[in-house]
């Protein structure tokens, strides 16, 4: 083996960056921090920060989303538990100019939880609110509320979470994926309202329903009923061991 010089290359760091996805008030939401600290100080990011030394990439995001947001993660295919999140690797981002300090290469991940309150922050956040995945991406040149000037997203964080939501987008088309977004024990109209939100239309009730019911073990029956969302009750599910829809539900085209 040729003799290896560390000195050789030149340094850079790892950061983790992390598409927090969530259905509020029936629309798609991300978690959006304002920065505290340079570069881009007071501009809304996506979550993260720097992987220590110690740490894997996954216990990063799993740290980073406790500190900034106070969620918990697990990773897919392990039971949620409380108030946690699915936690999957999205891809990784790594122009040389996509952080103006150094060299900064960032893996992303894809988090999915249930309907969420609002967010404490935490880290170097001074702040964090939920805001519609509509407004991010339609408008991610000019995002901010009503009283504070726009501005987009800091680094390339619009293009990661565009990614992050087109992952979120395909994979409920064939895998169990949307249960993520749901409590333990959901109605069909609830997960159906899922769909709705993250695609972005309206689908049939009555086609919905028998084709995730079609799949044996897609959802299993929770032995309850529950009328919550109103009218008559609606009979509990929760998440059974089938991982994939056979036949795919594909995306209607808008």
């Amino acid at each position: 083996m040729s003799p290896y010089d560390p000195s050789a290359f030149p340094p850079f760091a790892v950061t983790v960056d992390l598409v927090v996805l969530t259905v509020r008030r029936h629309a798609l939401c991300a978690l959006v921090v304002r920065r505290g600290e340079p570069p881009y100080q007071g501009r809304w990011a996506l979550p993260g920060g720097f992987v220590r030394a110690e740490e894997d990439l996954g216990a990063a995001a799993a740290r980073e989303l406790a500190e900034e947001t106070g969620l918990c993660a697990h990773e897919p295919g392990t039971p949620a538990l409380g108030n946690g999140a699915h936690l999957e690797q999205l891809a990784t981002y790594g122009d040389p100019q996509r952080d103006p300090r150094m060299r900064v290469v960032s893996v992303a991940y894809l988090v999915l939880a249930p309907d969420l309150p609002a967010p404490r922050a935490g880290g170097d956040a001074n702040s964090v609110r939920w805001a519609t995945v509509e407004a991010l991406l339609n408008q991610e040149s000019a995002f901010g509320r009503e009283d504070e000037q726009s501005a987009p997203l800091a680094f390339d964080h619009a293009q990661i979470l565009g990614d992050g939501v087109e992952r979120a987008r395909s994979k409920i088309e064939y895998s169990s994926l949307a249960t993520a977004f749901c409590p333990p024990e959901f109605t069909v109209g609830e997960l159906r309202r899922v769909y709705e939100a993250v695609w972005g239309v309206a689908l049939d009730p009555r086609n919905f329903h028998r084709k995730v019911t079609g799949t044996p073990g897609f959802l299993v029956p929770a032995g309850g009923t529950t009328t919550r969302q109103g009218g008559r009750p609606a009979q509990l599910f929760r998440a059974g061991g089938a991982t994939l829809l056979n036949p795919p539900m594909l995306r209607p085209e808008v």
